[in-house]
């Protein structure tokens, strides 16, 4: 009966955190259905009492969401793809490689974590603008290729990489290049569908740094779009409501993809032994 009772209140706990959670994004979808005298009226609910597109057709009106969608969506997944690669192999040498320093390295990279990202934000605008990368992709793909989130991560899932089956390799005159690609990399795929989550979900929603990069409008980035429904005087709710929707999708579709191996990874990468 305290099994019962116990697994009843987890529920009922675990629910209403849930909808506590969900409810922000139920009402803004339900919002971008509705019509700006609506959004803005005092008496709310949560389903318009009309259905509309029409936040979804002005989207366009304020900058050109299309080209914005792409811009986010190809810096996404290459900074995701590169990042995940070098953590991948960073993880690998500090986890299956004996050499001097490994552990004082190792902290060092553990501490670049410790440091708030707004203490390095001026001096990494200066060193990029005064190498001429403004307003180029690659001052946004540079400083995101190495994670050190990403090393620690897949650091900590090398113990679940059997060590016998490296050296069988190795034994049978496999270079490090073919145990890496063909052994670690399959052995470590929930650990890298958890980081290529993370990864693509910070990217994906960066706004500081592209927009003090690109200058050039049609290179932005979603999340600098949607600033444009804010005005001086008044903000196009409507809009922005159906723009924020829209821009949650890829991340929703990649989670969705990768969920099962997410949950394992992650599990994987906390636990060790």
């Amino acid at each position: 009966m305290r099994r019962t009772i116990s697994s009843i209140c987890l529920n009922l706990g675990l629910l209403a955190v849930s909808a506590v959670t969900i409810f922000p994004f139920m009402w803004m979808l339900s919002s971008s259905f509705k019509s700006a005298d609506e959004i803005a009226a005092v008496d709310q609910h949560l389903l318009p009492h009309l259905w509309t597109l029409a936040n979804y057709r002005s989207i366009q009106e304020h900058f050109d969401v299309l080209r914005l969608f792409a811009n986010s969506l190809l810096l996404s997944v290459v900074i995701t793809a590169i990042a995940v690669y070098t953590s991948l192999l960073g993880g690998y040498v500090f986890g299956k490689y004996r050499f001097r320093g490994r552990g004082a390295l190792f902290s060092v990279i553990l501490a670049t974590m410790m440091i708030p990202w707004a203490v390095v934000l001026i001096p990494r605008y200066t060193m990029f603008t005064a190498a001429g990368l403004q307003d180029s992709y690659a001052s946004i793909v540079i400083p995101a290729a190495i994670s050190s989130f990403g090393i620690f991560l897949m650091r900590q899932s090398m113990d679940t990489v059997p060590d016998e089956i490296l050296e069988a390799a190795r034994i049978d005159g496999a270079s490090e290049l073919y145990i890496f690609h063909r052994i670690v990399a399959p052995l470590s795929v929930n650990a890298v569908s958890a980081l290529a989550i993370f990864q693509f979900l910070w990217v994906w929603e960066d706004y500081l740094w592209p927009y003090l990069m690109l200058t050039t409008p049609s290179k932005q980035v979603l999340a600098v779009g949607l600033t444009t429904f804010s005005g001086q005087y008044s903000t196009d709710y409507g809009g922005l409501f159906a723009a924020t929707t829209m821009s949650i999708i890829p991340v929703v579709i990649v989670y969705v993809i990768f969920q099962k191996r997410f949950v394992a990874g992650a599990a994987s990468a906390a636990v060790k032994g």
